[in-house]
């Protein structure tokens, strides 16, 4: 039997090990699932009579050599750290790799030689990375091909509740890493095109210059900039384009209520606080609101940021129990982002019975014979329960999918690559479709570049 290693069990697997299952049979595979948990592998096997839990730690070498070797092709579902020494295995034993992880520095160094060996190091085909890629150049390829001159791009995705869940004010669930949420933004400004400008937000700005999004059936969204819309656009042959913008969605008011933690500075992961395990949360919340002798908390909180009590905004933190005295922090030397986040932990955590939903918003502005033309691509996916989640189904399909078909001979060209040619796309996003991940196409009136709302 054909061997697939997949290393690593965590959240997003649960789809990509039950697909290769499936599939075992037809296709003769034995999927050996690796993890330094094993419990995690097993009950993601479930026994199966083509499946292989094994003890997998990736920092002892010679496990992780002999798992490799024994391999066909690996796919690393680990952290996008520890991918390079994977890949430097994967090299030395000649064996495909398959991650859903952006390429780093490292990974593309090792282009020359995977591409010699006649390897395939197939990265970024999870979801964001990964189904934008192919569904955007899906798009861009089909306009291009009948003569049409890209003018306009704009991506937007995000991972929320599902309609069925969203049962607090801020319409909003942790779906994925909690703290890659809490310090969304930081590090540099958003860059993107508009109109041929390059344009810039700080981050202390970022959560109020949004745009409006409406995807028939789900409602309203809204998206603010990610940190750099323009690093695909080579990639994306879209060198000459006029405007070119990429953002994250959240349900519309989230960005609003959002900014009153960045412009207090709770989002903060550059120093710690000291005493933070004997804080309660309103210590926490006071540590950042200037001293008085007689107002309250709350009131300190209102006035500072200029937040009337009516407010839906305050109704929100409210919500959010963040004025408890009695609820204490608990965690040792924490950076305010790790405190923020074990306080929206508390209120933001998915239920058992919850399900979440990743939202895919693409907008494609043209020009063909002297007109211009807009075409909008939607995608919406929900979750079936907290192993099956909309974001595991998402990430770990298409890395399934592309593994297959590697092995499969289906794609072939060599190299450290992302999944951007019709040798890739266009298979995988046909069969993303019987698992009822598809884009909604619409040909709209061409509106140009939405501005953003200040």
């Amino acid at each position: 039997m054909r061997k697939i290693l997949v290393i690593g069990s965590g959240k997003s697997s649960s789809y990509l090990i039950k697909y290769l299952l499936d599939k075992s049979s037809e296709e003769d595979l034995h999927v050996i699932v690796g993890d330094i948990d094993i419990k995690n592998a097993q009950k993601l096997i479930n026994n199966h009579e083509n499946g292989q839990a094994i003890t997998l730690d990736i920092f002892n070498k010679t496990s992780r050599k002999n798992a490799i070797e024994n391999a066909d092709i690996v796919i690393s579902m680990l952290p996008a750290r520890y991918h390079i020494e994977v890949a430097k295995d994967c090299v030395a034993f000649g064996r495909h790799l398959v991650t859903a992880s952006y390429v780093s520095k490292e990974m593309e160094d090792l282009n020359t030689v995977v591409k010699n060996k006649g390897l395939i190091f197939m990265n970024e085909i999870g979801v964001d990375p990964g189904i934008d890629h192919m569904s955007a150049m899906k798009v861009i390829d089909k306009i291009t091909a009948k003569g049409g001159k890209m003018v306009l791009f704009e991506s937007f995705a995000g991972g929320l509740v599902a309609p069925e869940s969203d049962n607090n004010l801020w319409n909003y669930k942790f779906t994925w890493n909690p703290r890659n949420v809490v310090i969304a933004g930081q590090g540099s400004a958003a860059k993107f095109l508009q109109e041929d400008d390059y344009k810039y937000i700080p981050y202390h700005r970022l959560f109020r210059r949004t745009e409006f999004l409406e995807i028939e059936g789900y409602g309203r969204f809204e998206a603010y900039a990610n940190r750099d819309s323009l690093k695909y656009q080579s990639v994306y042959g879209l060198d000459k384009i006029k405007t070119l913008y990429r953002g994250t969605m959240r349900r519309v008011g989230f960005s609003r209520a959002w900014n009153v933690f960045v412009q207090l500075g709770m989002t903060d992961d550059s120093y710690t606080i000291d005493d933070s395990e004997n804080m309660s949360y309103r210590d926490f919340v006071n540590a950042f609101l200037p001293y008085s002798h007689t107002d309250s908390v709350e009131l300190k909180f209102r006035l500072s940021l200029k937040i009337d009590q009516d407010d839906i905004v305050w109704e929100k933190f409210e919500e959010l129990d963040i004025f408890n005295s009695t609820k204490m922090v608990g965690l040792k030397k924490a950076t305010p982002a790790e405190i923020l986040q074990k306080i929206l932990m508390d209120s933001w955590t998915l239920a058992d019975d919850d399900k979440d939903m990743l939202v895919m918003y693409h907008k494609f502005g043209y020009e063909l014979n002297g007109k211009k033309h807009q075409i909008d691509s939607t995608m919406v996916t929900i979750g079936e329960d907290q192993t099956y989640t909309a974001m595991a189904k998402t990430v770990g399909l298409p890395v399934a999918m592309a593994a297959l078909a590697i092995l499969n001979e289906k794609i072939t060209t060599p190299g450290v690559q992302i999944p951007i040619t019709k040798e890739v796309y266009d298979p995988i996003l046909k069969e993303l479709e019987d698992f009822d991940i598809k884009f909604t196409e619409k040909e709209m009136p061409y509106l140009g570049y939405n501005p953003l709302n200040v």
